[in-house]
């Protein structure tokens, strides 16, 4: 285990009495697991999966809610055993906070709900038929103005002390004609750098400029040259104005 505990109280317990078998939980333990942690009530179907987490829509009382899993072992985190469930719990712990801080600077990205161990519920986005589709799956009414509220979801989501290291079509929703951001699990808070804080700045202009170039080559379907330049340098600028750096170079 980690010098630092992190789990919850109850996975320190399954590791130490070793309830807990190092190998992927079936489809139908993790959702057991969701009803026992008292995160949902009612798991109703998968919806998704990503690298490292599977998600399901669920029921919270009467609410839709998505419940989201990170796997313990079939992921691309290479650790094993108990170091590697404490750091799928470290990622689910980590996303939902950062999805917190986001959602309370208003950007748009699914409300965070509630949090247990490696898995967290948040905000339903779509309809009773299915759920809001990924970009990458949508023809768009009016692109340019899409990809303009987009940029500045981008901005609002930087100004919040976030940097999505991840951008693409994969991981943005289209829910009601507008833009939402999703998956920032691995996202990199620029409002504390610590040391030395040129790495993390250069962190944050590598992935931006990689996430944006994704974002332009998606609008040129639509025959559109998006221009990211400015949401750049206007990120990188509000991050060394609030003496978030000590410089850019």
């Amino acid at each position: 285990m980690p010098n630092e505990p992190y789990l919850d109280a109850s996975v320190r317990w399954k590791l130490k009495s070793g309830r807990i078998a190092f190998q992927e939980p079936r489809t139908a333990e993790v959702v057991s697991n969701l009803l026992d942690l008292g995160l949902v009530t009612e798991v109703l179907r998968p919806i998704g999966a990503g690298k490292e987490a599977d998600v399901f829509l669920a029921r919270d009382g009467p609410r839709w809610v998505v419940a989201k899993s990170y796997r313990l072992y079939r992921t691309s985190n290479r650790s094993r055993g108990a170091v590697k469930a404490d750091g799928m719990g470290r990622l689910a712990a980590q996303e939902f906070d950062l999805l917190g801080y986001a959602w309370a600077h208003r950007v748009p990205v699914p409300e965070p709900i509630q949090r247990e161990e490696n898995s967290f519920t948040m905000e339903y986005l779509g309809t009773p038929e299915a759920p809001a589709p990924q970009l990458r799956a949508t023809l768009l009414k009016d692109p340019e103005q899409f990809a303009r509220t987009l940029l500045d979801s981008i901005v609002s989501l930087a100004s919040s002390g976030i940097v999505h290291t991840d951008l693409s079509p994969f991981n943005i929703l289209v829910h009601e004609g507008q833009p939402w951001l999703i998956d920032l699990g691995k996202g990199l808070r620029v409002d504390r750098l610590g040391w030395p804080p040129w790495a993390q700045i250069e962190q944050a202009r590598t992935s931006l400029v990689r996430g944006l170039d994704s974002i332009r080559r998606y609008f040129r379907r639509y025959g559109l040259d998006v221009d990211t330049g400015p949401t750049l340098t206007t990120i990188l600028q509000r991050i060394d104005e609030e003496g978030r750096s000590a410089a850019l170079e």
